[in-house]
């Protein structure tokens, strides 16, 4: 076990070797049964962290609000459109500053092409942690509540097949952080991954090799289809969900021919039904119902993505337990 986290940036997986991600995942399982059984957990008294939001959030800014109000300290919510860098202030200015107020600074910042560089400018700077609460790239605390809920449900992981799966959405283009984060942390724990996507909703050809490289070291497999039926054949969990087409397309439109000729990508029982019968549905949510998926999938008996979301509270509890209190 790894156990010197303290002062480390969390803006990608990558960062952290397998031992430390199974670290986080020990620690939010503690940390999950304490708070079933009301014990107490104030590693972060008197720390304040402050939560930069470019961006609407529900799971992540609550997760986050509440996660550090039980280990004892506080956060300060900022509406970036509030502060002073809606008239231009700098990432720098913002980081030095900010980190000498208090513990830690949390950002979402999905806009394509800046949100990972500008959290990489603050964590340049920064003399506390910087976490990555949703950026173009990537989405950290969401891959890890999901690995979590995984182990929760299945144990050892190796040759499971999870299949990452694009699907219809008209609510906002949305960004590429969630299944990148995905397809390059499953495989470290020895999936068979599926990644199945229309063509023009490619993911960065660097993050399939790293993807590919991960699975070559520790025993399983990326796959990359544009067939919807072969990744639902067999899987034992299918996680659809919508992403926009940025890597070959960087227009802000959200709905236009060439989206609505992939309309048929919606997750159904009569797909569900290819998959293994003991098949789990995953969502990072808010899924758009009726479009990525059937509403009798969603609130069927396959579906996790309750568990899942509020696994999003206990990891978010534990990198902050680890990265502002620990050693």
């Amino acid at each position: 076990m790894q156990t010197i986290f303290r002062g480390k940036h969390f803006i990608s997986l990558q960062d952290f070797t397998k031992e430390e991600i199974d670290t986080m995942l020990e620690v939010s399982i503690d940390l999950k049964k304490k708070f079933a059984m009301g014990v107490p957990t104030p590693y972060l008294q008197n720390k304040t962290m402050f939560l930069m939001f470019f961006e609407q959030s529900t799971r992540t800014r609550n997760s986050m609000e509440a996660g550090i109000a039980q280990l004892g300290g506080h956060a300060n919510f900022l509406d970036t459109s509030t502060m002073q860098i809606s008239h231009g202030e700098s990432a720098k200015d913002t980081a030095i500053i900010l980190s000498r107020f208090g513990h830690a600074i949390a950002c979402r910042y999905c806009n394509w092409g800046i949100g990972n560089k500008y959290l990489n400018e603050m964590a340049k700077w920064s003399t506390a942690p910087i976490m990555n609460l949703q950026c173009d790239l990537y989405h950290p605390f969401q891959a890890l509540a999901d690995l979590m809920t995984m182990k929760e449900k299945l144990g050892d992981l190796k040759r499971i097949k999870v299949s990452i799966i694009w699907a219809y959405a008209e609510s906002h283009k949305k960004p590429i952080s969630v299944p990148v984060s995905q397809v390059l942390l499953f495989p470290r724990y020895g999936m068979d991954v599926v990644l199945a996507h229309p063509k023009g909703w490619e993911l960065p050809d660097w993050v399939i090799e790293k993807a590919k490289a991960n699975a070559a070291k520790f025993g399983g497999t990326v796959t990359v289809t544009n067939n919807e039926e072969e990744a639902y054949e067999g899987a034992h969990i299918v996680i659809p969900k919508n992403w926009g087409s940025w890597v070959t397309d960087q227009s802000e439109t959200v709905v236009d021919d060439k989206l609505v000729a992939h309309k048929s990508w919606k997750c159904t029982e009569a797909k569900m039904a290819l998959a293994d019968k003991e098949v789990m549905y995953m969502h990072a949510l808010p899924a758009d119902r009726n479009n990525e998926v059937e509403d009798s999938v969603i609130d069927g008996p396959h579906s996790i993505v309750y568990d899942e979301a509020e696994n999003r509270l206990h990891t978010a509890k534990a990198v902050m337990t680890l990265l502002m209190g620990g050693r």
